[in-house]
C-alpha cells in the first residue's frame, strides 16, 4: 500500500500522527504543497521572515526523510497528480485550525472519500482538541484562566516516537527548493541569521534542552527581562510543527520530576504554552478574529490614520528607546521579546492611535513566529477588543516598562547603539536630558536619535478619551 503524507505544519518526523500512520501501511510518499495565495495555513500568505524559515525547514525535513516531493499551487489538484503519478490509495495529514485551512481540508477530504481514497487527518498541533474544551454550560470559553484549569484536567498524550522505518515510494514529481524562490536576495535581508537561529527538528529539540538547562530556573519573574536569556524562543519551531505541544509538554514534565526545585517556573512555562492552545481555542470559535474586532464595540474607535507615524514605528525611530529596540530586534533577527511585544504594541495602539490591524500585518511580515492565531489574538488583547483582553486603562509607559524591565539598559544598547554612553536612569528618557548632558553623551537628538513622535501624556489622554467613547457607545447600545 502506497500513502501520501501532506506536509503542512508539522514539518518533523517524531509525534508525527500522520507519518506514523503511512509508515505502518506500507510505502510513504511525503508531500509539501506550497499554496502561494495562503502558504502553511496562514491567510493572507506567508510573510517575508516565515518564508526564510520555511526554506531552511523544509532543507532540514528533506534531509531527514530521505526526500521531499515540493509541489505549488492548489492543494486539491497537486495531491490528485500525486495520488495518479504514485498510485497511492490513501491520504494523512495532521490538522490546521485557521479558517480557511477547516474549509480546505473539508473539501478536500470529502472529494478524495468519493474517489475512493482513505483520507485521514490526525490532531498534532495542539493538546487538546479546541472543541474538546467547554465551559460548564457548554460553550467555549472567552476567559484565558479557566480555559487552562479546564485543559489541565485532561489528559495530554504521550507524544509519539519517530518511525522507526519510513520506506519512500518512488515519485518523479517535484520542484527543487530553490525553485520555490523562499530567500530574500536583493537585498538579503535575512544575512546573519543562519547564526542566530537552526530550523527543522534537530534545532527545536536542541532549543528545548538550552532552555531547560539554563533558562527554566527562574522563568517566572526572568521571562520578563528582554536583556536576559530566560525565554525559550521555541515559537518558531512551534509555528512550523517542529516540535509539538506534547512533546515540550512531556519533556518539560520529565525535567520538573528530575529537578522539583523548578516545578514553580515549569508550571508558568507550560502555562504560556496555554496560551497559544487558548488563543487556537478562540480563533476556532470566533473564525472572524482576525479581521474584526471580537469586541463589536471598539468599532466605534476613534483611530488616527499616519503613515508618516506608523513607518517610524516598523523602522524603530518613535523616540522611545525600549519600543525602537524591540522593532529593531524584530527587523535584525526575526524575533521580539514577548514583554516588548506588550510594550510596542501598547504604544502602536494606544500612544500613536493606529488601528491594531496595522500592528497584526507588520508582525505577520516580520515574526519567523507570526501564527495567525497567536497574533490576532495578543493584538486584540493589546486593544481591548478581545478575549480576557487587558483593562482599556492599562496604558504602558515606555519609560517605567523599559527602567522596570531592562534595568541596566543592556537591551537597549544592543539594539540602539547610538545610545549606548547614556547612563542606565537615562537611558529609557533621553528627552529628558539637556542637551549639554546630551553632547556630553555624543547625542543631538533630531540627528543621532529621533526626538519623541509623540508626547505620553497627551497620548495617554487622547488614548482614554477614545476608550470612553467605546464605553459611551456600549452603553448606550445596551
Amino acid at each position: 500500500m502506497t500513502s501520501i503524507v501532506w506536509f503542512r505544519q508539522d514539518l518533523r518526523l517524531a509525534d508525527n500522527p500522520a507519518l506514523a500512520q503511512a509508515a505502518q501501511q506500507g510505502d510513504v510518499v511525503p508531500v509539501f504543497i506550497l499554496d502561494e495565495a495562503e502558504a502553511l495555513g496562514a491567510s493572507p500568505a506567508l510573510g517575508g521572515a516565515g518564508r526564510w524559515w520555511l526554506h531552511h525547514s523544509l532543507k532540514a525535513l528533506g534531509d531527514d526523510l530521505g526526500g521531499l516531493v515540493l509541489l505549488r499551487g492548489d492543494p486539491a489538484e497537486q495531491l490528485a497528480r500525486v495520488i495518479e503519478a504514485a498510485g497511492a490509495t490513501a491520504v494523512y495529514w495532521n490538522r490546521c485550525y485557521e479558517p480557511h485551512g477547516i474549509d480546505r481540508d473539508t473539501k478536500i477530504k470529502a472529494g478524495l472519500t468519493a474517489q475512493g481514497i482513505e483520507a485521514t487527518s490526525f490532531k498534532a498541533a495542539l493538546l487538546h482538541e479546541p472543541w474538546q474544551l467547554e465551559t460548564k454550560t457548554g460553550g467555549p470559553f472567552k476567559v484565558y484562566s479557566p480555559f487552562w484549569r479546564a485543559a489541565l484536567t485532561r489528559e495530554v498524550e504521550a507524544p509519539l516516537p519517530r518511525p522507526s522505518e519510513t520506506k519512500l515510494a518512488d515519485c518523479s514529481l517535484g520542484e527543487s527548493l530553490e525553485d520555490f524562490d523562499l530567500l530574500p536576495t536583493a537585498p538579503n535581508w535575512a544575512e546573519g541569521w543562519e547564526d542566530l537561529w537552526q530550523p527543522g527538528e534537530a534545532g527545536a529539540r536542541d532549543r528545548l534542552e538550552e532552555f531547560l538547562e539554563e533558562g527554566l530556573k527562574g522563568y517566572g519573574t526572568l521571562r520578563n527581562r528582554p536583556d536576559l536569556l530566560n525565554v525559550s524562543r521555541l515559537s518558531p519551531h512551534l509555528h512550523f510543527g517542529e516540535i509539538s505541544p506534547r512533546q515540550i509538554w512531556a519533556r518539560t514534565r520529565f525535567f520538573e520530576e528530575d529537578r522539583p526545585e523548578v516545578s514553580k517556573d515549569a508550571g508558568k512555562f507550560l502555562s504560556e504554552v496555554g496560551w497559544r492552545e487558548f488563543s487556537y481555542h478562540l480563533l476556532y470559535h470566533f473564525p472572524t478574529l482576525p479581521e474584526k474586532n471580537w469586541r463589536p464595540a471598539f468599532d466605534n474607535y476613534p483611530w488616527r490614520e499616519s503613515e508618516e507615524d506608523l513607518k517610524a514605528w516598523q523602522r524603530g525611530m518613535t523616540g522611545y528607546p525600549i519600543v525602537d529596540a524591540g522593532m529593531r530586534e524584530l527587523w535584525q533577527t526575526g524575533y521580539m521579546h514577548n514583554r516588548v511585544r506588550m510594550v510596542v504594541a501598547s504604544f502602536l495602539i494606544k500612544h500613536l492611535r493606529l488601528h491594531w490591524k496595522h500592528g497584526e500585518a507588520w508582525f505577520r511580515d516580520t515574526l519567523l513566529d507570526a501564527d495567525l492565531a497567536n497574533n490576532s489574538a495578543s493584538w486584540q488583547w493589546v486593544a481591548g477588543s478581545g478575549a480576557d483582553a487587558a483593562p482599556y486603562f492599562r496604558i504602558f509607559n515606555p519609560m517605567t516598562q523599559g527602567s522596570k524591565f531592562d534595568p541596566d539598559g543592556i537591551y537597549v544598547r544592543r539594539f540602539c547603539p547610538e545610545l549606548s554612553k547614556l547612563d542606565n536612569k537615562a537611558i529609557h528618557a533621553p528627552f529628558e536630558l539637556t542637551e549639554i548632558e546630551l553632547a556630553a553623551a555624543g547625542l543631538k537628538l533630531g540627528r543621532d536619535y529621533p526626538r519623541p513622535i509623540v508626547d505620553h501624556a497627551q497620548a495617554r489622554a487622547a488614548a482614554l478619551a477614545g476608550y470612553n467613547d467605546v464605553k459611551a457607545s456600549s452603553e448606550s447600545a445596551a
